[in-house]
């Protein structure tokens, strides 16, 4: 008997031995093809340089690198920069750059790259002022070597390099001329693991394999297509039919979830967004006679169901918020619910107060509800909002435009009254939110920052002091009091924070190995033989 059961413990490691090796073999990387991923929404340019459009970051980073990467939990990862050191006091943080790795146009990368991308960000980028500025300076002792100095700690800060976010760039190409004119904004180099080949507007980008990648052997396939439509029926067909092997950021109608899960040829990803959480909102533009009136815009917060809003518009897939950090963030999400819970009575009050009386049709007032075409639910928000506030008399005209109309109407004309957004809190509220509610970030022309024009001192100090405050508890108390005022206040209504889904054919793989998903470079996807 314990011979027969040796014998049958011995045939059993040479079973599970002889399987485990076939899995491995089966999930071994293939090398070529072409992979196709669709957005909801064509970019405004390849480099996210000075904006922060989904569209934007989803192709920039497949060009241009970050100096990390970061896992599932935002445990930093080697990218361009192998290690990094940071002092004691939290004032110095080193970084060790790659060894070798040159531009797609074959010239070196260097610290002098990694200093001027920073330098340049900070004056272009919608978060980076914030994000880095307690960065006084960057040290380059040598090629390698990339050093920043700050004035004051900021607990934040090594979480703030994926290539979606900081990219590095060549300081060779963009250091002459007007940074945002530069031709390599929309035919960009960089160091990663695609190369730009060509961009067919209004139809798709096509990128090529880097066969000089530092990351050898891969990228694995051939070919990257980057192809776009605003229409959720028509992505959706593109990925059951394969004409897209990819889409992220849920790219089909929510209603049509449960019934592609059925389908045998897809599967449906949550991973790779726990690097860009997201909280939409309804955001006022204090400038506009009729919004600098709090009553108003206490009335149009009485007037929304969130409960309503997440089964109608999001069907479920949402979490709903009542502060500008979502819930994703629970270190710093407040529980506290609005001072303005829904309530007809009390909205039709207020309005009355403000001498907004209704007519013989019933209509107090007439106003211009705008939102971009990036994404079905923000037409979804923008029609339940318009349906919302009939019931208590206000009647809104909605105005749809793409991404990049939207932002020069709202960020650069400043040529609205009240909008439907969706902005991310990313890992950290100083990166995330601050950008949208402190003074200094009002920045007309720069898209995503303080699209309201609020102004309060002091939000203000409590944002800044945030910014350097080294005790976990003590700057939970100042996102805590920062967000018991704006919900008083009221520059915006938070909504609801949505769940991203990716959906995928099953013959990719490896598409979202880190926290940024398909924001990520793409170095590590592969395609099924069959595939190809």
């Amino acid at each position: 008997m314990n011979a027969l059961r040796r014998l049958s413990r011995i045939l059993f490691i040479t079973l599970m031995g002889t399987l485990s090796i076939i899995s491995a073999q089966a999930e071994t990387p293939q090398k070529g093809g072409m992979l196709t991923l669709i957005l909801p929404s064509e970019p405004s340019a390849l480099v996210a340089l000075a904006t922060v459009a989904q569209p934007v970051i989803a192709t920039s980073a497949k060009v241009n690198e970050g100096l990390l990467t970061y896992d599932y939990n935002l445990h930093p990862l080697p990218q361009l920069a192998t290690s990094w050191d940071i002092s004691p006091d939290g004032r110095r943080y080193t970084f060790h750059l790659r060894k070798g790795v040159k531009w797609h146009d074959g010239q070196p990368f260097t610290s002098s790259d990694v200093a001027f991308s920073l330098d340049l960000l900070k004056k272009t980028h919608p978060r980076a002022k914030s994000t880095f500025a307690n960065v006084t300076s960057i040290e380059t002792p040598d090629d390698l070597t990339a050093i920043l100095v700050l004035s004051h700690p900021a607990p934040y800060l090594i979480t703030a390099f994926a290539a979606g976010e900081t990219p590095i760039l060549p300081k060779h190409i963009y250091e002459n001329g007007d940074v945002l004119k530069n031709p390599n904004n929309n035919a960009p180099i960089g160091t990663g693991p695609y190369i730009f080949e060509k961009w067919e507007r209004g139809s798709y980008i096509l990128y090529k394999r880097n066969p000089h990648y530092w990351d050898a052997p891969k990228p694995y396939i051939d070919q990257l297509v980057v192809k776009f439509s605003t229409d959720p029926t028509v992505r959706s067909l593109a990925l059951q039919t394969g004409q897209a092997d990819i889409g992220y950021r849920t790219p089909v109608a929510l209603s049509e979830l449960k019934r592609l899960q059925e389908n045998p040829k897809l599967e449906f990803e949550t991973q790779g967004y726990n690097y860009s959480n997201s909280v939409a909102s309804i955001h006022f533009n204090l400038d506009d006679k009729l919004f600098k009136d709090l009553r108003v815009r206490q009335a149009i917060a009485h007037s929304i169901n969130r409960k309503a809003l997440l089964n109608v518009v999001y069907f479920g897939y949402a979490t709903p918020t009542e502060t500008p950090v979502g819930p994703n963030l629970k270190a710093f999400h407040s529980t506290k619910p609005s001072p303005y819970q829904y309530d007809l009575a009390a909205a039709n009050k207020l309005l009355d107060e403000a001498g907004y009386k209704k007519g013989d049709d019933g209509v107090r007032l007439r106003v211009t509800l705008d939102y971009s075409t990036f994404d079905d639910t923000f037409r979804r928000n923008a029609e339940f909002v318009r349906s919302a506030l009939a019931r208590v008399g206000i009647a809104v005209t909605l105005r749809s435009q793409d991404l990049s109309t939207y932002a020069t109407r709202v960020f650069t004309q400043r040529d609205f009254s009240f909008s439907i957004d969706q902005y991310a809190n990313l890992y950290d509220p100083t990166v995330g939110v601050q950008r949208l509610y402190w003074s200094k970030n009002y920045r007309p022309g720069v898209p995503f920052t303080n699209i309201s024009h609020y102004q309060n001192p002091q939000v203000d100090q409590l944002l800044e002091a945030a910014q350097t405050e080294n005790d976990a508890a003590k700057r939970v108390a100042e996102f805590q009091q920062f967000q018991d005022i704006v919900q008083q206040e009221l520059p915006d209504i938070n909504l609801a924070s949505p769940q991203f889904i990716t959906i995928r054919n099953k013959h990719v793989h490896d598409d979202s190995p880190t926290a940024d998903g398909l924001e990520g470079n793409l170095s590590s996807v592969w395609l099924d033989k069959a595939a190809k």
